[in-house]
């Protein structure tokens, strides 16, 4: 008898299998492929100059530091750039494949093996990219790369335990949010917290300015509205359909309503999958009648329509295979699932380093107040006030008349980091190495500017002053044209030449 043949009583496979997230499936695999190639295509461009060879960070300092079984990567083996472009350029081919659907056209475990090793290649990236892959994101798209990987293809039903652990995976996302905010800053219980966040948030976006100078009654409805989406709204996940497809589709609608607001990577887009992978085919039957979708009630399993059989289309390999995987996952759901219940909730914190079940969350507290790091270089010996030139970054605030561009689902890291810099976060070692890298005029770390003052050329002295940005109102902006007000706070760094750094950046 083949081995993919199904071996257990049809009875009990009606409950370990679906046909009723065909869609979802799809909508799942190819949507977490398209942002796996996204950030793979963003390794290609931007880790070398910050954690390669040369790099602000380089991985092999790290590596020197840390036990592969505390962060395993493949770059414990060995790190060079040109292995950095192999891992990356497989990732962006392999997530790829699955965006235009090959791998699904062959049996399940064929996507499973794919998804499999674009989680290990990224997980390899994650697990050595220090500050500048700290973030809740980075594991996000871990975790959802290996829970998507067990979905199947079709053909096969899918396994209802991945439907609830993917489920499980956006309650985590979605409740662990709502409670770290109401924990945290009193801004959010007294519905003041949107009074300054559209203005203060890391990277502010097109409609940023817009969505500030709304109304303070829409601002506290807004908060409002987070509460209700990210505090009940994620209960419904685990009643009966169609309950979490109204979950799904409400974190659609809000993550929406943030991806026109704010620039934060993948993750909106992350919830955005996510929230429409709880959608079930009924309901998407019913909201697009046209989809080509199997009649009601031919689905099986929980919350398909009763007596049907997929119990057939099951291989028994899958049944094996998934079942002891979704036990893994129960197991490592223990500790995420004590720290939504805690007091001292950890907000985007990995509990065993293969980053598979995690705890999300974001700004439980809220800054009042925007301040800018603004680093300038100058190419006279002797500089005056005239001779300094502002370097330009691709996504944070700089030049008070340009409007704030939209980056996200693309993550400016080195911009991301410049702005925890006034908040007094440690380890500013790399910040050093960048001032030592503009000295240098390094072509790999100007790259990742927006405009480089002196074209390439080297300046004699860097310096850094930091300053208290706020948005014009609208009177101001019709005046003068601009987005931003600025005044001068202080100087962060005198002026500096490279030989002085380099002393400093060798630590």
């Amino acid at each position: 008898m083949p081995l993919d043949r199904p071996q257990w009583p049809a009875g009990w496979l009606a409950w370990w299998a679906t046909d009723d997230y065909d869609v979802a499936r799809e909508v799942l695999q190819r949507g977490v492929a398209a942002l796996l190639c996204l950030a793979f295509v963003q390794a290609l461009l931007q880790f070398r100059p910050l954690l390669g060879d040369h790099g602000l960070l380089p991985v092999t300092r790290f590596t020197e530091q840390v036990r592969f079984r505390d962060a395993p990567s493949l770059f414990h083996w060995r790190y060079s750039d040109r292995l950095l472009g192999a891992v990356a350029g497989l990732g962006v081919v392999g997530a790829a494949s699955v965006v235009v659907g090959l791998p699904q056209a062959g049996p399940w475990w064929v996507p499973a093996t794919v998804f499999l090793v674009l989680w290990a290649c990224y997980l390899s990236i994650v697990n050595v990219g220090q500050r500048f892959y700290g973030f809740g994101w980075e594991m996000l798209l871990c975790e959802t790369a290996f829970l998507v990987a067990w979905l199947g293809a079709p053909g096969v039903p899918v396994a209802f335990g991945v439907v609830l652990a993917a489920r499980w995976l956006l309650f985590r996302l979605e409740l662990g949010a709502g409670l770290i905010k109401w924990r945290g800053d009193r801004a959010w219980r007294d519905l003041t917290a949107l009074d300054y966040h559209h203005e203060t948030q890391p990277m502010p976006g097109p409609f940023s300015w817009h969505a500030h100078h709304l109304p303070r009654w829409w601002h506290r409805t807004e908060v409002v509205g987070n509460h209700v989406t990210q505090l009940l709204v994620p209960w419904l996940l685990w009643l009966p359909q169609p309950l979490p497809s109204v979950a799904g589709l409400v974190v659609v609608v809000t993550q929406g309503w943030l991806v026109l607001t704010g620039n934060f990577a993948w993750l909106n887009w992350a919830a955005i999958v996510l929230g429409a992978g709880m959608v079930s085919d009924g309901v998407w039957r019913a909201l697009l009648g046209w989809l080509p979708l199997a009649p009601a009630g031919a689905g099986a399993g929980p919350g398909a329509g009763p007596g049907a059989d997929v119990t057939s289309g099951v291989p028994g390999s899958y049944v094996v295979v998934v079942s002891l995987v979704l036990v893994v996952l129960v197991v490592l759901s223990v500790r995420p699932a004590l720290n939504l219940a805690s007091r001292r909730q950890l907000m985007n914190a990995s509990f065993e380093p293969l980053r598979l079940v995690n705890a999300y969350g974001a700004f439980g507290s809220v800054t009042r107040r925007r301040d800018e790091v603004v680093v300038e270089g100058s190419a006279a010996a002797h500089p005056g006030p005239d001779d300094w030139q502002e370097y330009a970054f691709r996504g944070k605030p700089g030049d008070v008349r340009r409007r704030p561009p939209q980056v996200a689902p693309y993550h400016l890291r080195l911009d991301w980091l410049m702005w925890f810099i006034p908040l007094g976060s440690g380890g500013l070692l790399w910040f050093e190495r960048f001032l030592v890298r503009l000295l240098e005029a390094d072509p790999a770390t100007l790259r990742l500017l927006r405009r480089d003052p002196f074209d390439g050329q080297p300046p004699r002295w860097v310096r850094v002053r930091l300053f208290r940005y706020r948005y014009t109102t609208p009177d101001e902006r019709r005046r003068s044209g601009a987005w931003w007000v600025r005044r001068e706070i202080t100087t962060l760094v005198d002026p500096v030449s490279l030989a002085t750094l380099r002393g400093t950046a060798r630590r």
